[in-house]
C-alpha cells in the first residue's frame, strides 16, 4: 500500500496480510503509519497505489460502508458513540437495518444490547447515556457493537488506553474468543507486555514502511523497541536525580462531596514526583479535580507553600501556581482546530497580550522556544494540533501550562496512547522538570511507569487515600493496596 498527503508519504509500500483466527499486532511509533494503514482498510481513506485482498478475493474502492459489509470493525482509542443516546440505541443505531418506515422494537434492542454487555462480561444498564460512562465503558460498548456485527476482521486500536485491570482482563478474554471462533484480530497498542500475552504474530512500521513481520515468540520487548524506533531505548524510566525539597503543596483532611473523595491528606516537596496509583475509579482524577477548583473542595484544607489557600476556580489554581494536564487530551488538553502557538499560550493571555495590540510575535516565539525545549515534532508554530502525533500533542498540552511558571504541576495520564520512543521523551522532560524544582504530582494506570517515575506513591481506593508508598516498592504491594488487601 501506498499513500501520500501532499508531500507527505505516510505510507511507502506497506504489505501485510492478516489469517483467520489469528492475533495480528501492528506497532510502530506515531507517525509510523498505522493510523493510514487502518483508514484504508476500512475505508476511510482511499490507497494511491497497492492492492486489497478480503477472503482470496481483491477489492478496490472501499468505502466504510462497504468495509463494514465485508465484516471489518474498527475499535478506536476515542469512542464514536453518541453522547446524548443511550447505549442500547448506540448498538442499534451499528447494528439495525436503516428505514424510513421502520418501526423500532424497543423491546428486542434492549434485549440485544444486553446480552451482547453480558457477552463480554460489561457491567453497563443498556438505559445508561453514554454520557454518563467513564472512557472505558465507551470502549466496551463499541467492542459490544462489534461483537454485534458479526466481524471477522476486527482492528482495536489502543484498546486498553484507559481500561482498569479487571476491564483489561474482560478484554483480553473477548480477544481470546474471537480468535477461538475464526476472526482476525489486527491488535495495536503501545503496552508491549500486551502484545507478549496475546498475539501470535507482530509487523512493525517505521517512517511509513514495514520493517519486519515476526512471531511474538521469536521477539523480546529489547529487539521490539529496536524495531520500532531504530535505536535502543535504554532508559524509558530515567533514574531520580533530584532531592526534595521543601513542602509545595500540603492537603489535611481535604473532601469534596461532589467529587466523591474525603480525608485526604498529601505532602508534594518541590523536585518530587509523587505517584498517584489506583483502579479506574479510585478517585484519582477527582481529586487532582479539586486541587484545581473544578469540583472545589468543601472540607479540609490546602496549604501552597505553607500559607492556607482558597481554591473556587481553575483561574484561582492558576493564579497560585497550580498547573494540571488533563488524562483526555483531544477533549480537554488540546484545541485540534487552533495553531500549535495558540493552544501553547491559552493560559497565558494576559501576558502574551497585556494591552489592545495582538503580539503575535510574541505568542510565536513563545512557541518556538518551547517546541524546541520539549522536543516538539511539527512543521512549525502555524500548524494545527490535529496534525500532531499522539506523543507530540501530549507535548503541547504539557507547554501549555509550563508556560504559566507553576509551582505544582499535576499530570494525569501524560503518556496514555503515546508509544515508546515519545513515552520515554515525556519522562525525561518530567525528570527535568523535578530536578529544577518543580512540585509533580503524577496520575497513571501505567504501573511499570508509576514504580519507574515516582519518588512516593499514594494509593487509592473509594475516594481516599488507603498508602502510601516508597519508590522501591513492588507492584504487588501497589495492587494489593489499590484493592484494599494490604497487609
Amino acid at each position: 500500500m501506498t499513500k501520500s498527503f501532499g508531500a507527505v508519504r505516510a505510507l511507502k509500500g506497506v504489505s501485510f496480510d492478516l489469517h483467520a483466527g489469528e492475533v495480528h499486532a501492528l506497532l510502530g511509533e506515531n507517525g509510523a503509519g498505522k493510523s493510514t494503514l487502518i483508514k484504508v482498510i476500512t475505508g476511510a481513506h482511499q490507497p494511491d497505489g497497492g492492492s486489497i485482498k478480503i477472503n482470496g478475493e481483491s477489492v478496490s474502492q472501499l468505502t466504510p460502508a462497504s468495509a463494514h459489509k465485508l465484516g471489518i470493525a474498527c475499535i478506536y482509542q476515542q469512542p464514536a458513540l453518541f453522547p446524548d443516546l443511550t447505549v442500547a440505541e448506540n448498538i442499534g443505531l451499528r447494528l439495525e437495518s436503516a428505514s424510513v418506515f421502520r418501526k423500532v422494537n424497543w423491546a428486542i434492542r434492549q434485549q440485544r444490547a444486553a446480552e451482547l454487555l453480558k457477552r463480554i462480561g460489561a457491567e453497563i444498564s443498556p438505559d445508561a447515556e453514554v454520557r454518563s460512562l467513564s472512557m472505558p465503558e465507551q470502549q466496551l460498548v463499541e467492542i459490544a457493537c462489534a461483537l454485534g456485527a458479526g466481524a471477522r476482521i476486527v482492528i482495536m486500536d489502543e484498546p486498553t488506553a484507559s481500561l482498569t485491570q479487571k476491564e483489561q482482563h474482560l478484554l483480553f478474554a473477548v480477544v481470546k474468543d474471537l480468535r477461538a471462533s475464526g476472526v482476525g484480530v489486527i491488535y495495536i497498542s503501545h503496552r508491549l507486555e500486551e502484545i507478549f500475552a496475546l498475539a501470535d504474530r507482530v509487523t512493525v512500521l517505521r517512517d511509513g514502511e514495514s520493517v519486519g513481520t515476526n512471531k511474538v515468540g521469536e521477539m523480546n520487548e529489547s529487539s521490539l523497541i529496536k524495531l520500532m524506533v531504530g535505536r535502543e531505548v535504554s532508559a524509558i524510566y530515567p533514574p531520580s536525580e533530584s532531592a526534595a525539597g521543601n513542602v509545595v503543596l500540603s492537603l489535611k483532611n481535604l473532601g469534596c462531596a461532589a467529587g466523591g473523595v474525603e480525608n485526604i491528606s498529601l505532602d508534594v516537596r518541590a523536585g518530587e514526583i509523587v505517584g498517584m496509583a489506583g483502579l479506574v475509579g479510585a478517585g484519582r482524577t477527582e481529586l487532582a479535580r479539586v486541587i484545581f477548583g473544578i469540583t472545589p473542595a468543601d472540607s479540609g484544607e490546602i496549604l501552597l507553600n505553607g500559607q492556607r489557600i482558597t481554591i473556587s476556580t481553575p483561574k484561582e489554581a492558576v493564579a497560585h501556581g497550580i498547573a494540571y494536564v488533563p488524562e483526555d487530551r483531544r477533549r480537554h488538553g488540546v484545541i485540534l482546530e487552533m495553531p500549535i502557538a495558540h493552544n501553547m499560550t491559552m493560559a497565558i493571555h494576559d501576558r502574551v497580550f497585556p494591552g489592545t495590540w495582538l503580539r503575535f510575535g510574541a505568542e510565536r516565539q513563545l512557541a518556538l522556544d518551547f517546541t524546541h525545549d520539549l522536543g516538539v515534532k511539527a512543521y512549525g508554530p502555524d500548524a494545527p494540533g490535529g496534525s500532531l502525533s499522539g506523543g507530540n500533542q501530549q507535548k503541547v498540552s504539557l507547554a501549555r501550562w509550563l508556560a504559566t511558571k507553576p509551582k505544582l504541576l499535576i499530570l494525569d495520564e501524560p503518556t496514555q496512547g503515546v508509544d515508546v520512543g515519545a513515552k520515554s521523551e515525556i519522562h525525561k522532560i518530567i525528570r527535568r522538570l523535578a530536578k529544577e524544582g518543580l512540585a509533580v504530582l503524577m496520575i497513571s494506570s501505567d504501573l511499570p511507569e508509576v514504580l519507574g517515575m515516582s519518588d512516593r506513591i499514594a494509593v487509592m481506593r473509594g475516594g481516599t487515600i488507603t498508602a502510601m508508598l516508597l519508590a522501591k516498592t513492588d507492584a504487588h504491594e501497589v495492587m494489593a493496596a489499590a484493592l484494599g488487601k494490604q497487609n
